[in-house]
């Protein structure tokens, strides 16, 4: 297959991208920086100009996308906005503007969260979005195209980012994000529509 992986990069995205490799796979790599293509996933122009690069695929995939960490006392619109238009707006985009360069019964896989289900301090903006997208999953797989199949992975914190990140995750359990990896592998390799897959 021919995969597109935005955020291929990243710490989840790297172990996506060499459990994918393992099925020679064709990995076509996007993001900011160090990508086989670049784009910047919060602007139409950007997803527009990568999909055209790129061509046709038969999977995408998006591991990419961020929220501000803030309290609700804190929290504003523009602090808010952030979560919007990179972690909701963003692969939503994916999906609406790169519907048709997937063949038919290809896949879209798109990333939510642990926060979305189980809260934590200062995470209101990320769990908003995550649900914006759990949702939209759920929603857009009764009526995607041409048998297109579209799934999300909703990961824990990861051991590799609790070092960094662990202090806002109080008593949670981090997983491998090589674990996390195979939740994306099911979800192209699979057979599977409207998933949330949850990897605690």
């Amino acid at each position: 297959m021919k995969i597109l992986i935005v955020g291929a990069s990243g710490t989840i995205g790297s172990e996506v991208t060499k459990v994918l490799e393992d099925n020679n796979n064709e990995i076509i790599r996007a993001g900011r920086n160090g990508a086989d293509v670049t784009v910047d996933h919060t602007s139409e122009e950007s997803i527009k100009k990568m999909y055209e690069t790129v061509g046709k695929v038969d999977a995408v995939i998006n591991v990419s996308g961020g929220a501000n960490f803030a309290s609700i006392s804190e929290m504003t619109p523009e602090l808010n906005q952030r979560g919007i238009d990179s972690k909701l707006k963003g692969q939503i985009n994916l999906v609406l503007l790169g519907k048709d360069y997937v063949n038919d019964g290809g896949s879209f896989t798109l990333t939510t969260g642990v926060m979305m289900d189980d809260p934590i301090p200062l995470g209101a903006s990320a769990a908003m979005a995550n649900g914006g997208v759990r949702s939209f999953v759920k929603a857009a797989s009764i009526e995607m195209p041409r048998g297109i199949r579209i799934n999300s992975v909703s990961p824990n914190i990861v051991e590799e980012s609790w070092e960094r990140l662990g202090g806002f995750f109080a008593g949670f359990n981090p997983v491998p994000a090589k674990r996390v990896a195979l939740a994306y592998k099911k979800s192209v390799e699979g057979a599977q529509t409207g998933q949330n897959y949850e990897v605690y």
